[in-house]
């Protein structure tokens, strides 16, 4: 696939894009090329499909080779090898890069935006997993300002497919061991033996890593209002929530949820929501407006946030970007929220707002370094 930049590239790079859903970008003049999809590069097949494009490109002689943060995706290690090759290295930020490949898109030249990229997981610049972030991008840098508040990834990548352990830690947070008395279908089927063993994790960080992931919070609401444990495969039980969601007819409001102010950062708090969202269980209100409030309440979490942040930085241009994204529910809401409330919004229009789209970003951050 083409995409016409915005504007012209001095140095020629080729980017690697992240571990799934993963595309190689090759950038020259104002043209940019990606790849066919690789969808994970764990698997034998795609990780052929992905050396067979990325030697295509190879040929075409790039000055900068550039790559994700984070260090055990085959695509940074495929990095590191090519470095003998006598290409400079460029290393990018997982969410910057979703963000200006969103910029670059719709046109914007080099300007600062309010980014909003709402994913699964990827590295940020504190060693923790990112997800839920609100960054003042342009295409050279960032700034953090913004994110949901970290919640510990109970046994790591396990947690992916066993969701109900983010739940687990979102309603022991809030709280405590009483969350084990709330009478809630999701807390009848959950193994409290095993919780003996994740709580330990929770309290000590032991094979736990913090995240402020927005798919992992989709997670954890999907599991309590669902009353499910275990997927399949990663965003199911999220899209199950949106089915749901999407049959209910009727006006209703958001979820409560607090935005605190820590050092230089806006942080979301949403205990809240999942205080309300227990009572609502407990008084059998139906699944889908629970699941639709749910929906409104992410969004409404972007749109007080964009708002401290147009005060802070006067800025009215917002860039969703990010696997949440592909929740046609949540950019509908989200979107027109936003506009009502002043800004101009952009979004995706020829590459997914999943991780398909990071290769792309990465081109454009490494080729404006320098």
């Amino acid at each position: 696939m083409r995409i016409k930049l915005p504007f012209k590239i001095k140095k020629t790079v080729l980017a690697l894009g992240p571990q799934t859903k993963n595309t190689v970008c090759f950038v020259k003049g104002n043209s940019a090329w990606l790849s066919p999809v690789h969808a994970d590069l764990d698997s034998p097949k795609d990780r052929a499909d992905f050396e067979k494009d990325l030697w295509c490109f190879l040929k075409k002689g790039p000055k900068v080779i550039a790559h994700d943060l984070h260090p055990g995706y085959q695509s940074t290690k495929y990095a590191y090898k090519l470095q003998a090759a006598s290409c400079s290295l460029q290393t990018v930020q997982h969410h910057h890069a979703h963000i200006v490949s969103c910029m670059a898109e719709n046109g914007l030249k080099d300007q600062k935006v309010i980014g909003v990229a709402f994913d699964g997981a990827g590295l940020g610049a504190d060693n923790r997993i990112w997800g839920g972030e609100f960054l003042i991008c342009e295409y050279k840098s960032y700034t953090r300002a913004g994110s949901l508040k970290d919640i510990p990834l109970l046994g790591m990548d396990k947690a992916v497919l066993e969701p109900a352990r983010v739940a687990a830690a979102w309603l022991f947070t809030v709280y405590k061991d009483s969350f084990l008395k709330l009478g809630i279908g999701f807390i009848k089927n959950f193994n409290r033996k095993h919780w003996l063993v994740l709580k330990k994790m929770y309290l000590s960080g032991f094979n736990s890593i913090p995240t402020s992931s927005m798919g992992r919070l989709f997670d954890a609401a999907a599991c309590i209002v669902l009353a499910k444990q275990k997927t399949d495969f990663e965003a199911a039980l999220p899209m199950a929530l949106e089915r749901s969601a999407g049959r209910f007819f009727g006006r209703s409001t958001h979820y409560p949820f607090r935005i605190d102010r820590i050092g230089s950062q806006f942080i979301i708090d949403p205990g809240p929501m999942f205080k309300n969202i227990v009572e609502d269980l407990k008084s059998r209100e139906k699944e889908e407006k629970i699941a639709y409030r749910v929906h409104l309440t992410a969004a409404e979490m972007i749109g007080k946030m964009c708002i401290l942040l147009k005060k802070k930085f006067h800025l009215n241009k917002v860039v969703l970007s990010g696997g949440v994204f592909q929740n046609k529910l949540l950019l509908r809401i989200g979107s027109d929220l936003l506009y009502k409330r002043g800004f101009r919004v952009f979004v995706h229009k020829k590459l997914p707002a999943n991780d398909a789209s990071v290769s792309l970003g990465q081109a454009l951050i490494a080729s404006q370094r320098g």
